[in-house]
């Protein structure tokens, strides 16, 4: 019965080291997440602040370089088509750098992601 007992108590023992095992990987997994989360939304949330603050300022600059492009030609509506176009174009090479950006979105997202 020695060797019965001595087996029993080496497997309650690795039952229990097992289950220990699964609970502490569980809560490694449970904190990554919340940090992946955390981070994610961080992220989120400061390009939201910085891009609509941006987005306003770019705005405002377009207004006041086309008010001024209007005086300096003297016709206003010229000055309206040249900055149109000039967006446009600035469209355009944004539309063609597309695949760029987004490899580069990916591999910085990726370093945050993954380590």
């Amino acid at each position: 019965m020695s060797v019965l007992e001595s087996l029993d108590k080496t497997s309650s023992k690795a039952v229990n080291l097992g289950e220990t095992y699964i609970n502490k990987t569980q809560e490694y997994y449970e904190l990554k997440v919340f940090q992946q989360l955390t981070a994610t939304t961080a992220m989120f949330c400061k390009a939201a602040i910085i891009g609509s603050l941006s987005f306003l300022i770019l705005i405002l600059l377009i207004v006041a370089g086309t008010m001024a492009l209007g005086h300096l030609i003297g016709n206003m509506v010229y000055a309206c088509l040249i900055s149109a176009g000039i967006l446009c174009a600035i469209g355009v090479i944004v539309y063609a750098l597309r695949s760029h950006i987004e490899n580069m979105i990916i591999r910085t997202m990726s370093k945050q992601f993954f380590n």
